[in-house]
């Protein structure tokens, strides 16, 4: 039997996603209807190129924009064009993606949900976490492309809609998708060196291949207290107590040097709650709080921080054992 997850959710890619987009900040629409609702399963869209309503304000990549009342009858098939042209990797199926969004109904023009006045959609592309629509119109486009898709409720919330956000099983849906990043189990941390001069605490690895970094644990006692260090540090926005993080992570014990859970090379990506890793390992909660998106930090956690006297069963956590991590914060909601 597989052992269960020490952290919160270390999660499969493509079985798992991240929180959707309806948080309590500021948003022109009173009721979110994110696209992070999936359809039942159905078969492969036709991609069409049109008809597609036109962008009339807010044209530039990431510019929220305003977009006209569809015109005639909508395609039964699946509507994509590339407004803007990204240079970034392509997005797969089953990779997370971060993107600003806007969605309205083709008939009315009315807006549902948009994500320009709070914050990107941190989502990922697999069936069950997202509509089909989605899945299948995004697949294949670069990083930095500003997408307008017109989604069929086939591939959209099906024949019954979602009555809270006034979208009828028979709407077809007008999205613009600013596409702006994209991640999979072979990401990693991209930032800027950071000197790891301290003899007296464990050298972590600078490899940006998605592989997983050394973690050399020196032959001294553990600190008595958190220690959180860039190991790389990013440029991104400091993690917050309220957010949810996208990381990889590998941890191991400080007196064996034996690692009890990783992502890195298994093909997950992990994505957890801060404020409820608080409630199980309040040390690696406190020392990613604070830091930078795009960072890979180093975290060794002390026993009172960590498991204490109650380590997970049958595991190479014992009693007392304070614990090592190396982690790549890929993007924070």
């Amino acid at each position: 039997m597989r052992r269960r997850s020490l952290l919160l959710a270390a999660v499969p890619v493509g079985l798992v996603t991240v929180a959707g987009c309806g948080d309590n900040s500021s948003s022109s629409s009173k009721v979110s209807a994110s696209p992070q609702a999936s359809a039942s399963s159905v078969p492969p869209p036709k991609i069409v190129d049109g008809p597609l309503p036109a962008i009339t304000a807010g044209t530039k990549f990431d510019e929220k924009p305003t977009v006209a009342k569809g015109s005639g009858d909508p395609s039964k098939n699946l509507a994509v064009k590339t407004v803007i042209a990204g240079s970034g990797k392509a997005v797969a199926e089953n990779d997370f993606i971060q993107a600003n969004y806007l969605g309205q109904i083709w008939s009315t023009a009315k807006v549902f949900d948009q994500s320009y006045d709070r914050e990107p959609l941190l989502m990922q592309l697999a069936a069950g976490s997202i509509i089909d629509g989605w899945r299948y119109g995004l697949a294949g486009k670069k990083v930095g492309s500003r997408v307008l898709m017109a989604v069929p409720p086939t591939w959209g919330y099906g024949s019954s809609g979602n009555a809270q956000a006034g979208i009828k099983g028979t709407d077809t849906l007008v999205f613009v998708v600013d596409v702006l990043n994209s991640f999979n189990s072979k990401s990693s941390s991209t930032g800027k060196e950071v000197a790891q001069s301290d003899s007296a605490l464990p050298k972590v690895g600078t490899n940006t291949d998605g592989k997983a970094p050394s973690i050399d644990i020196p032959k001294v006692n553990p600190p008595k207290k958190l220690v959180s260090n860039y190991v790389l540090e990013g440029d991104g926005a400091e993690v917050k107590a309220s957010q949810t993080i996208l990381c990889q992570f590998k941890g191991e014990v400080w007196d064996s040097g034996k690692a009890f859970e990783q992502t890195y090379e298994s093909g997950r990506l992990a994505q957890f709650s801060i404020e409820q890793m608080q409630q199980v390992l309040k040390g690696l909660s406190q020392g990613l709080t604070g830091k930078k998106v795009g960072s890979r930090v180093l975290v060794v956690v002390p026993p009172d921080l960590a498991y204490g006297n109650n380590p997970p069963s049958g595991g190479v956590v014992k009693k007392g054992s304070t614990l090592v991590f190396s982690v790549d914060i890929l993007a924070a909601m």
